[in-house]
């Protein structure tokens, strides 16, 4: 017996997903490679990262709630106008999400780096915020946002096996 091409296929199942693959049916497969030294040390420093930077969050926002006089525009001619204490809160949870996504980042969950995407872009979003009141820091925190997003969007990339 053999299949289209002329190829044996004795001892062969002849539904099997090999078999198929072979005779050009059935869905490519994919060689997953090895993640490199970089890459992984990339999603580890981007876990680390989030980890801190949900903790300056957190902190950030419960001193923007406790002590609403903590935090002074530098300019008040910046777009934006924040009542401090809402952004206080917004921060807060924030930073307690990112805490959380940055964990399971370090723990290898797929699904925490699609979340880790959208958690930093909230973050650099309410980093740009930051800008009036702190804006050598604002712009840092913002930076090292686009670094997480890079760094968790890179990883795990497949390519055709041929």
């Amino acid at each position: 017996m053999s299949d289209p091409r002329g190829q044996s296929t004795v001892g062969q199942e002849y539904g099997s997903a090999a078999y198929q693959q072979r005779a050009g049916y059935g869905e490519p497969q994919y060689a997953e490679p090895a993640p490199s030294a970089g890459a992984a040390a990339g999603t580890v420093l981007a876990g680390v990262l989030m980890m801190l930077g949900g903790a300056w969050d957190f902190f950030t926002g419960l001193a923007a709630v406790v002590r609403h006089g903590f935090f002074h525009p530098v300019s008040s001619t910046y777009a934006y106008h924040w009542d401090i204490q809402s952004w206080g809160w917004t921060v807060l949870c924030i930073g307690a999400v990112i805490f959380a996504a940055g964990v399971t980042v370090l723990m290898g969950m797929t699904w925490a780096r699609v979340v880790g995407v959208i958690l930093a872009s909230l973050s650099a979003i309410s980093a740009f915020m930051f800008i009036p009141y702190y804006p050598v820091w604002g712009i840092i925190l913002v930076a090292i946002d686009l670094y997480i997003i890079w760094a968790l969007v890179t990883v795990g990339r497949r390519r055709a096996s041929v």
